[in-house]
């Protein structure tokens, strides 16, 4: 079923509520009442409530994903692992936003042949056969993966992120989920305060530890939840995917700021 706005939605900067939320796991994750709630609120809000996916998949996917209508789209993506921040239109088209991917592109330059061919042969590592622009992307076994990997990374002045014990990005230094959207919320001039960051693995603990309002879904990995320990911003969910949004917007009171 289409999912059709009931309300021309105003300028995201202006909105009481902007979620940024991972996609696999989390705004796709949990039953299917809980994701049909969460979608369904999303759009008779969208006057106040505002929706970037920060996401390791690329803009391929989500324009598929978000084709059909059954998925909310988003105002802004950051995918490819914080490698790629766009704009999204109604027409399904993500848009780069070049300002905002110069220090990217720059970091990575032509350093991805040469990471590919320096890992090339360690074992438990397989190269995924999506061609990004700034990253390289591997299935990991974990059972098999040579550590130096991590060592090579290092020493070519790149970032390595494993996550969910089963992936292993390489990506330009100092580039992540949560630098690019500090990036993008600056750029937007939107009060961080107003932004619920959502997410279930490693590669969502860069935008998870901001210190933003956030919220580890109750799938999340046990080495993502080690790491938030403690951390007062984060709202630790009971219900998996979708649900823990949901209950994340009621206990830090969004729901009471959004209501029409």
């Amino acid at each position: 079923m289409n999912i059709i706005p009931s309300v021309q939605p105003r300028a995201i900067s202006q909105k009481q509520l902007v979620l940024a939320t991972d996609l696999d796991g989390t705004f796709l994750g949990g039953n299917d009442n809980a994701r049909a709630g969460l979608y369904r609120w999303i759009e008779e809000n969208r006057h106040q409530v505002g929706l970037i996916f920060v996401t390791g998949r690329d803009p391929k996917f989500v324009r598929d994903l978000t084709r059909s209508g059954e998925v909310p789209k988003p105002d802004y993506v950051i995918g490819d692992v914080g490698t790629t921040i766009a704009e999204f239109d109604d027409n399904n088209f993500v848009a780069p936003i070049l300002e905002l991917e110069r220090e990217i592109e720059a970091a990575w330059v032509n350093t991805g042949p040469r990471a590919q061919v320096a890992l090339q042969g360690l074992a438990g590592l397989s190269l995924q056969s999506t061609g990004f622009r700034y990253r390289l992307s591997y299935d990991m076994d974990p059972e098999l993966f040579d550590t130096r990997a991590l060592d090579i990374v290092a020493e070519m002045g790149l970032d390595a992120l494993v996550s969910d014990n089963r992936f292993f990005d390489v990506l330009p230094k100092g580039v992540s989920k949560g630098p690019s959207l500090l990036r993008l919320l600056t750029y937007l001039e939107i009060d961080t305060r107003r932004c619920l960051v959502a997410g279930d693995t490693l590669n969502d603990l860069s935008m998870l530890s901001l210190g933003l309002p956030a919220v580890a879904v109750g799938n999340s990995e046990q080495g993502l939840l080690d790491k938030l320990a403690g951390l007062d911003h984060v709202h630790i969910a009971e219900a998996h995917g979708a649900g823990g949004i949901a209950e994340a917007i009621i206990a830090k009171n969004f729901i009471t700021q959004t209501a029409a």
